[in-house]
């Protein structure tokens, strides 16, 4: 049975979950510059299918762990 947490819907900060992932694209996105958003898409869709099945089961098993930090943090952001 999966739970739904609740998330803000126009909070400025991402997600748990969102943060695993960004955090891991942020290097690979240093010298990227798009000049479409087809070009943006097919980066994200390339770099996404790049990544092996571990790397997805990684984040979404640290989800717990950064649930509970958020929760005790009272909603505010943290660093890991």
């Amino acid at each position: 049975k999966w739970d739904i947490l609740p998330h803000s819907l126009y909070s400025p900060d991402i997600t748990p979950s969102e943060s695993y992932l960004f955090r891991s694209m942020t290097h690979d996105l240093a010298d990227q510059r798009f000049r479409s958003v087809e070009n943006t898409k097919n980066w994200i869709d390339a770099w996404i299918a790049s990544k092996e099945d571990q790397f997805f089961r990684r984040g979404i098993h640290k989800l717990p762990k950064l649930w509970k930090k958020l929760v005790a943090n009272s909603g505010n952001c943290f660093e890991e």
